[in-house]
């Protein structure tokens, strides 16, 4: 099924591949895609800046035009020969009520043959690795070292409220210098992930991201597998030898988000394992990038979907491909069966704005080499890869929620936007723009106005359609143990229509449908991609009191405003 196809039947991660595409992006220096693989041409002067791309020029009448915002780079005004390198992550294996220390630090980075000024947790990339039992609690202190104030989020996990990292909602914005002690429970076995929640598009762009893994209690949650790897993906804009400046008081490129030209995994230019002929291994694979959503194989290698979010699903069952958007998470077996090199390749269709045309792109992020002898025990990975379980725990659970399905929806979201103030002729080619309304933004395709435009002129909403309240003024209320349903509908006749990957903190959901076609492979979720002209049905569980954030995880739309809030009450 193309890529395109499969995002509008609204289907879970399942065989996806670009027509034909042309592995050309690691004959290029710069590593970019195709429609970014010119290097930028910029011009600095009073905050000036002039972006020239390929296929993208400047529209005339707007060269010299800057975005309303100041630029803002990571560490400004530091003497970097002062700063350490930032190391590779390490894992910290946490018993209950152990103490874990995480300092957000300014680091120094090296990549691509570049440095750069950016930030990490504990000054690793990504940062520490979290790994701990099902049902354990541990303790986080955290110190905020780095030039701005911050928290950290817990993503995806059902913990107590006040530690969910909110700024002004669950705590005070941790200053420069200070300190904040987290209680941090894991209730539920799978894969999540940490973050700040203060400016997202400038701290977690710039290195504030780890994994945590919570390992199940049951011995059979996962089949056989010869090795772990946890991936995350990432993307970086880069301005020749220097990070592309964000905005300083305010987000810059909020129409489509900060889109890299620099594809990262763990951090790194290039991915790279080696495994013997006959290993299965078990990818772990989180989405930290600010906007960009990935269709990820191994060379065309089919590999088993086993879990995602906060759970296994339903049933385990073989793809071509992942797709993946900003902050899901997913679990893939993948067989190894002989020596050879099997590229991990982002293969998405993407659309030209400037000229309303699609075509085919595809970036190597990395490659796992197969040498050496066979594993001993090759055919009994062999038949355990080849069999599709069933979770029989969570078909048990599930029962509890079957009457909940088919039931009119409680609330309704409609995900759109109003965009004022842009320069005339920006808005001019924004509202042509919209006739091709692609249902995924795999890349850039416009981003000399995209990098134009801020949080000043573009708020992202989500709007209660029965209210009519907007963003902030959400505020619904729900009694601890309701079963929620929530349809999100995303506007394709809004100003300029975009993918969204929704975010609910605090709980857990399940994606009942996508525009009228069942789900018949469930898991329990945190976070789904709402694809332009998708209608979305969730089933949320109110399981854990507090007020609660739901948001746009695309990290310059949440800074645009999108994000409103909803209380469970005890």
């Amino acid at each position: 099924m193309p890529v395109l196809a499969l995002v509008l039947a609204g289907a879970c991660p399942a065989s996806a591949t670009a027509a034909a595409p042309q592995d050309t992006t690691r004959a290029r220096a710069m590593n970019m895609p195709m429609n970014m693989a010119m290097p930028m041409d910029s011009v600095r002067g009073s905050g000036d800046m002039i972006m020239t791309m390929l296929r993208n020029p400047m529209l005339p009448g707007l060269r010299g035009v800057s975005p309303s915002v100041d630029p803002f780079l990571p560490g400004e005004g530091v003497d970097t020969a002062t700063l350490a390198w930032a190391t590779p992550r390490e894992v910290i294996h946490a018993a209950d009520g152990d103490t874990v220390a995480l300092e957000a630090r300014i680091v120094k980075r090296r990549i691509g043959g570049r440095t750069f000024v950016m930030y990490g947790f504990n000054g690793q990339y990504p940062g520490p690795l979290l790994r701990v039992a099902q049902n354990t609690k541990i303790v986080i202190r955290f110190t905020n070292s780095i030039d701005l104030p911050s928290t950290i989020h817990w993503h995806g996990l059902r913990l107590e409220n006040r530690f969910d990292g909110v700024p002004d909602v669950t705590q005070a914005p941790v200053p420069p210098g200070g300190e904040f002690i987290y209680e941090v429970v894991f209730p539920d076995a799978g894969l999540y992930w940490y973050h700040p929640h203060v400016r997202e598009d400038i701290q977690q762009d710039g290195g504030l991201y780890g994994n945590m893994f919570v390992d199940p209690a049951r011995p059979d949650y996962f089949g056989p597998a010869t090795r772990e790897e946890f991936l995350m993906v990432d993307d970086l804009l880069v301005d020749g030898d220097e990070l592309l400046p964000y905005g300083r008081d305010a987000a810059n490129f909020t129409i489509m988000g900060r889109f890299g030209n620099v594809m990262l995994v763990n951090g790194e230019e290039r991915y790279a394992a080696a495994v013997r002929p006959g290993e299965v291994v078990r990818f772990f694979v989180t989405n930290v990038s600010n906007t960009r959503s990935y269709n990820l194989s191994f060379a065309g290698h089919d590999m088993k979907l086993v879990g995602t979010d906060l759970s296994r699903f339903q049933r385990e069952m073989m793809v071509e491909s992942l797709v993946i958007s900003p902050a899901e998470r997913y679990i893939v077996e993948v067989r190894f069966p002989a020596a050879g090199t099997y590229a991990l390749l982002n293969q998405v269709q993407v659309v030209d704005h400037m000229r309303g045309t699609f075509y085919a792109a595809v970036d190597t992020l990395g490659a796992v080499v197969v040498a050496g002898d066979e594993v001993e025990e090759s055919d009994a990975l062999l038949t355990s890869h080849s069999t599709m379980r069933t979770d029989a725990v969570l078909e048990a659970e599930l029962a509890e929620f079957r009457p909940h399905f088919d039931r009119p929806a409680d609330h309704e979201l409609l995900l759109t936007v109003d965009i004022e103030g842009l320069p005339i002729l920006v808005q001019q080619f924004i509202s042509i723009d919209t006739i091709y309304r692609p249902p995924v933004e795999w890349t850039d395709g416009m981003p000399n106005m995209n990098w134009l435009s801020t949080s000043n002129e573009v708020r992202w909403i989500l709007r209660d359609e029965a209210a009519g309240a907007e963003n902030a003024d959400i505020d619904w209320r729900f009694a601890l143990g309701d079963v929620v349903k929530i349809r999100l509908r995303n506007d394709a006749d809004a100003f300029h229509p975009m993918h969204h990957p929704i975010h609910l903190h605090g709980q857990r959901f399940l994606v009942l449908s996508r525009d009228g076609v069942e789900n018949r492979n469930l898991a329990w979720k945190d976070t789904v991609l709402v694809p332009v002209g998708s209608t979305v049905d969730l089933l949320m569980e109110a399981s854990n009191p507090g007020e609660w954030m739901i948001h746009c995880h695309i990290a310059e739309h949440l800074d645009a405003g999108m994000m409103g809030s909803f209380t469970v009450v005890p």
